[in-house]
């Protein structure tokens, strides 16, 4: 478990939707300080906050700023894509966009910050899933979001033993700007972060959001033919 209170922590994607919030409840529990990052950042009022250019799908850029954020010892793994990418008709360079931020991105940031992580106490690194990492009908930003829970898992054996808590993180649609098109129930922003922050300092290795997670995360037991998730389209 790692105590928000104090904590200097990394917020990839963080200055629109699930990143936002998590930028807004990571002060309210007394971060001393937030690198929010995003491909065009906006300055911030808060004192606490540094703004940072950032795009995951760069390993010099994320090697660069791994250099420069040495006092981080939270990172949140929340940047991501979804693009309309149909597995077998989509044009293949959104099916490898989709794979090349939502994984690689993910795992670049990973591999540049354990060792910062590591020489600050361990920390924790916290990875955004998805109920479609589960779920049937999402193209490839599902087939994306299960590489990226396949990896998390991953991760925290190898991260163990410096100590690092890895969690990762399952949720149905929030109501970004990402999903607005996509006619179905949401969460707030706000409501997810909160509860990714309890896990953390719970010292939770999974956190599943909502009841769909929880429904879904329960079906796996069942035939793959109950894993689909109608996306109401």
């Amino acid at each position: 478990m790692v105590a928000i209170d104090g904590s200097v922590v990394l917020v990839t994607g963080g200055q629109r939707g699930i990143g936002k919030a998590f930028v807004e409840a990571l002060l309210e529990r007394g971060a001393a300080k937030v690198y929010a990052t995003a491909r065009k950042p906006s300055p911030s009022e808060d004192p606490r906050v540094e703004a940072v250019s950032l795009d995951v799908t760069d390993a010099d850029a994320v090697a660069a700023l791994a250099d420069r954020a040495t006092d981080v010892n939270i990172v949140i793994n929340n940047a991501g894509v979804l693009l309309p990418s149909p597995l077998l008709t989509a044009d293949m360079s959104d099916v490898v966009a989709t794979f090349e931020t939502n994984v690689f991105g993910a795992l670049r940031v990973a591999r540049g910050f354990a060792p910062v992580l590591r020489a600050n106490g361990g920390g924790a690194l916290v990875d955004m899933h998805s109920v479609l990492s589960w779920g049937a009908g999402a193209a490839a930003y599902g087939a994306s979001k299960a590489a990226l829970w396949s990896m998390t898992n991953s991760l925290r054996v190898e991260l163990a033993p410096q100590g690092t808590q890895v969690v990762g993180v399952h949720l149905g649609f929030a109501d970004t700007d990402m999903v607005a098109g996509i006619p179905s129930q949401k969460i707030s922003p706000a409501e997810v972060a909160e509860t990714v922050l309890d896990g953390v300092e719970d010292g939770t290795s999974e956190v599943l959001v909502d009841d769909v997670t929880r429904q879904m995360k329960a079906a796996l037991a069942g035939p793959v033919e109950g894993l689909t998730v109608p996306l109401g389209r």
